[in-house]
C-alpha cells in the first residue's frame, strides 16, 4: 500500500474520533428546556447543591396554574424546575439559588433543606396517576450533570414528605402543615431509573 493511501486512513481515523468524542462529550438534550424565573429565592445566600427534593405540584391539569402558583410573590412558594408530563421542564432558578420549595424540613440530621438542596417539581398529582416516564427521563437528563458536579450522593435525594417527616420527629410539639405529596412508589421508580442511568 502506498504511503499517500496510509496517511489518507490515518487522517480518516483520527477525525472520526475527534468527531465520536464531541459527539459524546457534548450531548445534546432530549428534552425542551424553558426559561421560566421565578422571583421567591433568598436573596444574596448561595445554594450548596448537596441533596434533591422531590416534589408534585398537586395539580393535575395545566401546567399554566403550577408555574402560577410558584412563581407568585403572595404565595411565597417556589423550586428549581417543573417538569410537565412531556418531560418539558420551566427553569425556574438555577441550582445554586436557594428557593423556597422545602420549608421546614431535615435531610440526615441537617435542618432547612432550602439552603442545600434543589427542589423538583413533577406536573400532576401522584396519589392520582404515576408519573410518565419523559417526566422521570427529564428529570435524570437535568439531574445528571449536577450529580456529577456537585458529587450529590444517591441519599441525599428525597421527598418531600421524607424531609418533613424528619423535621416533624426532631421536633414533636412544632406545628407543621401536613400534605401528601410525591408517593414513595414514584419516588422508588425515579430512584431505580436514576441509579440505571447513573451505571451508563
Amino acid at each position: 500500500m502506498k504511503k499517500k493511501a496510509v496517511y489518507t486512513i490515518i487522517i480518516a481515523l483520527i477525525i472520526g474520533a475527534i468527531m465520536l468524542h464531541a459527539m459524546t462529550s457534548c450531548p445534546t438534550n432530549r428534552y425542551k428546556e424553558i426559561s421560566y424565573p421565578t422571583p421567591n429565592i433568598e436573596p444574596d445566600t448561595i445554594n450548596e447543591v448537596r441533596g434533591v427534593v422531590l416534589h408534585h405540584t398537586a395539580e393535575t391539569e395545566s401546567i399554566d396554574f403550577s408555574l402560577e402558583l410558584l412563581t407568585s410573590i403572595e404565595r411565597k412558594a417556589s423550586a428549581h424546575v417543573v417538569i410537565d408530563y412531556d418531560g418539558t421542564r420551566y427553569i425556574l432558578a438555577a441550582p445554586t439559588d436557594v428557593t423556597w420549595h422545602a420549608g421546614r424540613s431535615i435531610l440526615h440530621g441537617r435542618e432547612e433543606c432550602n439552603f442545600f438542596t434543589i427542589g423538583i417539581e413533577f406536573q400532576g398529582n401522584t396519589l392520582e396517576r404515576p408519573l410518565t416516564q419523559d417526566q422521570i427521563d427529564s428529570a435524570i437528563e437535568y439531574l445528571l450533570p449536577i450529580i456529577r458536579e456537585y458529587d450529590i450522593p444517591l441519599d441525599n435525594i428525597a421527598t418531600h414528605q421524607m424531609v418533613r417527616r424528619a423535621f416533624k420527629q426532631a421536633h414533636p410539639d412544632y406545628k407543621v402543615y401536613d400534605k401528601p405529596d410525591i408517593t414513595q412508589t414514584e419516588y422508588g421508580r425515579f430512584m431505580h431509573a436514576l441509579r440505571k442511568a447513573l451505571k451508563k
